[in-house]
């Protein structure tokens, strides 16, 4: 008979528990909260996937004499949400590709202006979706909107595995190509030094018969 006076194993998350870890994972939530100095613009970014819908509440305090504004734009320039004198508001838009995108943020005034505190909530994905009004359109039960989320949330990561799959693909096709360029340098640098050393033992051998020192 066995037995044992220390503290009991507790037993690991069971696979329902990982599945549901597993399943939040896809969605993104950004909450921040900075000082934003006068006359200075500070900018966020972010990569994000393709045909994800993107929302965000900002709120933009402390403007006694000073301005603020919001702009939103991807990697091409394209100006995806934009205002000026921007104190409290919402924005949404909807990606048409995986891209990097930027939040800026930008404070404007004269004189002596304490820093303005910026507060911004921004999701995307799945969290990013009313599922609320969605019930209410749809005439959903509870439990319909979250078998709902799950899909959603089981959508996004096929996409996401998908996504790393296509990347490992363009990564290994690209290593294929740089490994082959590689060969064929190395194979030319081969044949130049062969050539050069050839020459060099021709040139030295007509020098010396020309100095006469060998015949």
């Amino acid at each position: 008979m066995t037995g044992s006076s220390g503290p009991q194993a507790r037993p690991g998350p069971g696979p329902l528990a990982l599945l549901f870890l597993l399943l939040l994972g896809p969605s993104s939530v950004l909450g921040i909260s900075f000082h934003l100095p006068i006359n200075s613009r500070k900018c966020l970014r972010e990569e994000i996937h393709k045909d994800l819908l993107v929302t965000g509440a900002y709120e933009i305090t402390d403007q006694s004499g000073g301005a603020g504004g919001l702009r939103i734009t991807d990697s091409a320039g394209h100006i995806l949400y934009s205002k000026e004198d921007a104190s409290k508001g919402k924005f949404a838009f909807t990606t048409e590709d995986y891209d990097m995108f930027e939040v800026c943020f930008e404070s404007k005034g004269t004189g002596r202006i304490p820093d303005q505190l910026v507060i911004l909530d921004m999701k995307h994905g799945v969290e990013a979706k009313n599922y609320e009004e969605i019930a209410k359109v749809e005439k959903l039960k509870p439990l319909e909107v979250e078998l709902r989320r799950l899909e959603d949330l089981s959508e996004s990561i096929v996409n996401d595995f998908a996504y790393m799959k296509k990347r490992e693909e363009e990564m290994r096709d690209t290593n294929e190509s740089t490994n082959t360029r590689v060969l064929y340098f190395s194979i030319f640098s081969m044949f130049c030094l062969i050539g050069l050393a050839t020459w060099q033992v021709f040139y030295l051998r007509r020098f010396f018969k020309a100095k006469k020192l060998i015949e």
